[in-house]
């Protein structure tokens, strides 16, 4: 997630808690950064003229002026607990930070019944996160060579353990058989790789674009394979 993306996603998550407010350890949990990043982030905002101010002694936090809020969107609890039992399944994985911040955006504009029973459903279901889930700064490195298709950096081990670097032209991400793959270019065997992200131990991302090469090179997807943009 870019600044300004967090940016948004903390007023938001900020407008969301109302009274209770969020403290500064809770959002660096939240959107994986330091808390100095945080409060670096509560300060520009301060100076952009949004009105969250700071809460003094135990339990304190960042506050928003209860003026500060969006008109309801019309989203059922059951609704908005699908989306949430699906960003909280997909914790750790690609895009996660994003989808949270999305989340927070829809929980930051229901009234207040909606959310209510949206959080008391939210809490009838359980997600037990057995997997571990990889280094967020590789997770963000990777997104956002997809995005932005530059050339990525990663540092890989092979399934025979064995550790190699190599450049890539992103050119997807899929799951299948239980695994995140990042599909792309290798410069070193000029041919379509598929990396496991859980064996990829870091990316760097380049400032040189990468080639636009297109989904289809990668060859026939299988027939149970459905692209998030058919959902």
């Amino acid at each position: 997630m870019n600044r300004t993306d967090r940016l948004y996603a903390v007023r938001e998550e900020l407008r969301r808690a109302g009274p209770a407010g969020r403290s500064a350890e809770r959002l660096a949990e939240v959107f994986e950064v330091s808390v100095r990043t945080i409060k670096r982030d509560i300060s520009a905002l301060q100076h952009g003229g949004f009105p969250v101010r700071a809460r003094p002694g135990t339990g304190g936090g960042y506050v928003v002026d209860a003026a500060a809020t969006l008109p309801p969107v019309n989203f059922t609890d059951a609704e908005v607990s699908g989306l949430a039992a699906a960003v909280a399944a997909h914790r750790g994985q690609p895009f996660d930070s994003h989808a949270r911040a999305a989340l927070v955006k829809v929980l930051s504009v229901l009234d207040t019944r909606a959310r209510e029973d949206a959080t008391a459903l939210n809490g009838r279901v359980w997600i037990d996160h057995t997997d571990t889930s990889g280094d967020a700064r590789t997770r963000r490195a990777i997104e956002q060579a997809l995005h932005l298709q530059r050339v990525l950096v990663v540092d890989y081990r092979d399934r025979h353990g064995a550790p190699t670097t190599r450049q890539l032209d992103p050119v997807l991400l899929a799951r299948t058989r239980g695994h995140w793959y990042l599909v792309g270019h290798c410069h070193t065997r000029q041919a379509i790789r598929w990396l496991r992200l859980d064996r990829v131990s870091a990316a760097r991302l380049t400032t040189r674009p990468a080639a636009r090469i297109p989904v289809e090179a990668v060859g026939t997807p299988p027939a149970t394979a459905e692209a998030i943009a058919e959902l």
